[in-house]
């Protein structure tokens, strides 16, 4: 079993920062790839960004520019450096990786999701 714990969310104003990170653990034998996705409510989850074990990495394009996803391998965690933030990217971001678990073959997490609210 694998667990992916978020950190990060919070209030900011638009135009502000924040930064949010998510690391795997639990009987990891490898992570393919990492991202996040993100959820208002009545809509539907859509992906943000995400990030292969090889660096290339996908943004949805209302957040290029602005967001960068990045991963740090040895520490199986995953970023997302959110930057210009507006209101409309308020919602509950939900870390996802597929890993592979030693004797399980790969499966699909999802993290607890951390809420972000931009607002004045």
């Amino acid at each position: 079993q694998v667990q992916l714990v978020e950190s990060g969310g919070g209030l900011v104003q638009p135009g502000g920062s924040l930064r949010l990170s998510c690391t795997a653990s639990g009987n990891i034998a490898s992570i393919s790839t990492m991202g996040w996705y993100r959820q208002a409510p009545g809509k539907m989850r859509e992906l943000v960004a995400g990030v292969r074990s090889g660096g290339r990495t996908n943004y949805v394009d209302s957040v290029k520019g602005r967001f960068t996803i990045s991963r740090d391998n040895a520490k199986n965690t995953v970023h997302l450096q959110m930057n210009v933030l507006k209101p409309e990217d308020t919602a509950v971001y939900y870390c996802n990786a597929d890993i592979w678990e030693l004797g399980f073959g790969a499966r699909n997490y999802w993290g607890q999701g951390t809420q972000v609210t931009v607002s004045s």
